[in-house]
């Protein structure tokens, strides 16, 4: 069966996707505005299956021999804790790598934020990423639950809960000490959240994250590698002030917008654009390899 594409879906559906999973509006408020568009005897519910994620096919298997992975805690006593994440690392590497910490979306961690965490690893990187939905049992094995349980988060412990991980992944002794970021969706907004509150930070790279506030800005020293999409108003309304803090404030950064939807970086639904995805890929692991090695 050839695989759907954002082009197969009509744009409003798309909208009203991306309304859903960001939590704007219900299940029941997303098949009802779809209906309208459910034609040739797909159902509104048969568009909604069609756009979730399917995670049949990693890029990177669990078991790959190349990599070390494993699932760590450490402690957090200003969020929720205790951070519990997955920790990867190649194999027969000799010397101190650099670390990457690996912010997932707003379901938590996550098979496909588990293959992303791999994928980093395989390029020469300590890659963590921590669940945010650990304090809540951790990911429920189903994206709709995972979604409803990130509502329930408190934010302001689990952002306190990345700090503490981040802080944490930088004291490895297997690491060399050079921190980076990346993060997608509710991660990229992390992503920059973190470029404001550890100076030690030397690359964050947002994907179609929201941006902090402006009066936080000035705090940022890491440099900045932006990946933004055309077709993604909700993101793209918040560049503009962010783009004048950011050279008000003198920080480095780039910023490159991809033809295509919010999350053209995620391979496990529709909203994939394998042309944007392996370009900014590519851009973020030079950048990490220029910053961190």
């Amino acid at each position: 069966m050839t695989r759907k594409t954002a082009a197969d879906f009509d744009p409003e559906v798309l909208k009203l996707f991306d309304q859903y999973v960001h939590g704007r509006i219900s299940r029941r408020d997303f098949l009802s505005s779809a209906t309208r568009y459910a034609v040739g005897g797909v159902t509104a519910a048969g568009l909604l299956t069609a756009l979730s994620p399917s995670f049949a096919a990693p890029l990177v298997t669990p078991d790959d021999k190349r990599l070390n992975a494993r699932f760590v805690e450490l402690p957090s006593p200003q969020g929720n804790g205790t951070v519990r994440g997955y920790l990867v690392s190649p194999t027969g590497v000799k010397g101190k790598l650099p670390v990457v910490l690996v912010v997932h979306e707003n379901r938590g961690l996550n098979p496909h934020i588990e293959d992303i965490a791999r994928r980093v690893a395989l390029d020469g990187f300590i890659a963590f990423a921590p669940d945010a939905l650990h304090t809540l049992g951790g990911y429920p094995g189903d994206e709709d639950k995972a979604r409803a349980l990130f509502g329930k988060l408190d934010q302001t412990k689990s952002r306190a809960d990345f700090v503490a991980a981040a802080q944490w992944l930088q004291q490895q002794p297997e690491g060399n000490g050079k921190l980076g970021v990346v993060g997608f969706c509710y991660g990229g907004g992390i992503a920059n959240y973190l470029a404001t509150q550890l100076p030690d930070l030397l690359a964050a790279v947002p994907f179609y994250g929201s941006q902090p506030k402006a009066e936080d800005v000035p705090r940022i020293k890491a440099q900045l590698l932006i990946h933004d999409a055309s077709k993604d108003e909700r993101i793209l309304a918040g560049w503009p002030a962010y783009e004048t803090a950011l050279k008000a404030a003198g920080v480095k950064y780039e910023h490159h917008v991809y033809q295509g939807e919010h999350g053209f970086n995620n391979d496990t639904t529709p909203r994939y654009d394998e042309t944007a995805a392996k370009l900014a890929w590519q851009r973020t692991m030079t950048f990490f390899h220029a910053r961190l090695s």
